[in-house]
């Protein structure tokens, strides 16, 4: 009975290793793949002058820092919740800071983003005037100010707990956003400024997309650029409303778990995972490395050069 017993154990323990190994190649290959175009898409904004010294490619920088940052660090997070590794809470308090950072900063340089083409299509003329290298770079210090300026009072409420009556500083839990809310004040400050980023670029990115379509139905402006504009605005509302999912990714989770079987529930959470987390981190440079005329053949010529490059070493 003993050596039966041993032996399910060995079965059950070895299928679980393996759902493990599955999960974490299932989701870190497209992440490889999403880090590689995103660092391609960094490579190419800092490769020539003309996006170095043009306001709409530095704003596109920020953007794209923050998200192959945020892509990052949630994968790490997924491959130790996956691995059944959990953390002190110093290290998770500094990862979660992290992935709160880089959310400000993407969802509010969509924002300055939105409006700079609404500005490009609705005042061409005023454009070169208000959207200067200055001005760009002072709206990317606000930003990362905001941002830090939340996180200085997320660390605040979260010093509020008593964590000197804890017998060890080493969680009881996986990392996560949830593990780190320990007061009910920084609940409700999470929930707060989430909803209150999100309404505020919504408004932005809608309002410079509803701007665009009226100046395009007129005469007396380039219909290409602004149906253009206009697209590209739209891909950003889809964005954000990924990236909004992805504040909703384990309560979904947690309601379908409770009418699914385990091997459902465990392609759903690799489908949710990389439809949420991972892909809205890298449609910014699908957007704009597919559809942007002079992004398009410098990234293509990066890519090429470094797929041989890696090829080279391999052989």
């Amino acid at each position: 009975m003993s050596n039966a017993t041993q032996f399910h154990t060995n079965i059950t323990v070895r299928r679980q290793l393996l759902e493990r190994v599955m999960i974490c190649i299932l989701t870190t290959v497209p992440c490889c793949v999403f880090l590689f175009m995103n660092c391609a898409m960094l490579l190419t904004l800092r490769s020539k002058s003309v996006f170095r010294e043009t306001s709409r490619y530095i704003l596109l920088y920020n953007l794209l820092l923050a998200d192959t940052a945020l892509l990052v660090q949630s994968q790490l997070m997924y491959i130790l919740a996956v691995c059944r590794m959990t953390l002190t809470y110093p290290v998770c308090g500094v990862l979660i800071m992290l992935a709160n950072l880089t959310t400000a900063i993407s969802f509010l340089t969509l924002a300055v983003m939105s409006l700079e083409r609404y500005v490009a299509v609705c005042y061409p003329l005023k454009h070169a005037t208000i959207i200067t290298i200055r001005n760009s770079g002072v709206a990317i210090i606000v930003v990362w100010a905001f941002s830090a300026l939340s996180i200085l009072t997320r660390v605040i409420l979260l010093l509020n707990f008593p964590f000197e009556e804890l017998q060890s500083l080493q969680m009881k839990h996986f990392c996560g956003k949830e593990s780190m809310l320990l007061d009910p004040m920084a609940d409700l400050y999470d929930k707060s400024l989430t909803y209150c980023l999100f309404v505020s670029t919504s408004v932005a990115v809608g309002c410079s997309y509803i701007g665009v379509i009226l100046v395009a139905r007129s005469a007396s402006t380039d219909k290409a650029s602004a149906q253009k504009a206009g697209n590209t605005l739209l891909l950003h509302l889809v964005q954000l409303g990924l990236s909004l999912s992805s504040t909703i990714h384990n309560p979904i989770l947690t309601a379908i778990s409770e009418v699914l079987d385990r091997t459902v529930l465990l392609h759903m959470q690799i489908v949710l995972y990389v439809c949420f987390i991972i892909f809205p981190r890298c449609m910014t440079s699908l957007i704009y490395g597919i559809r942007d005329q002079t992004i398009r053949p410098v990234l293509l010529y990066n890519l090429c050069c470094q797929c041989r490059g890696s090829l080279s070493v391999i052989s």
